[in-house]
């Protein structure tokens, strides 16, 4: 479901980021755009958790995992200095959180 680029390891072979090559010069620039929109995709089921208060089918197991998961890969990213990991993990911990306490609240 989630995927990352691994800048850090680019750094220690020397190439250089964002890349001058072709696809990976492609997908360096489009990556944080994609860090950010991915986690949006989420708003639908926010939506009808928060608006019309109908978490029915909604599993707190499932999304306090992705939450705890999100967690980790966040605090990877801050220690690797991966901007995308932050971004995209910073945002879906929001979704997350959004998603976990209205199922609570309205499941």
């Amino acid at each position: 479901m989630h995927h990352h680029p691994h800048q850090h390891i680019r750094k220690r072979k020397g190439e250089e980021f964002p890349s001058q090559k072709g696809i990976k010069k492609f997908l360096d620039k489009i990556i944080f755009a994609v860090a950010f929109i991915m986690p949006l995709m989420t708003l639908p089921q926010i939506y009808n958790i928060w608006i019309l208060k109908d978490a029915s089918g909604v599993s707190v197991v499932t999304w306090a995992s992705f939450l705890f998961f999100a967690l980790i890969w966040l605090s990877y990213g801050i220690v690797h200095r991966e901007k995308p990991l932050i971004i995209s993990y910073a945002t879906w911990i929001v979704m997350h959180i959004s998603v976990v306490v209205g199922a609570v609240l309205y499941g």
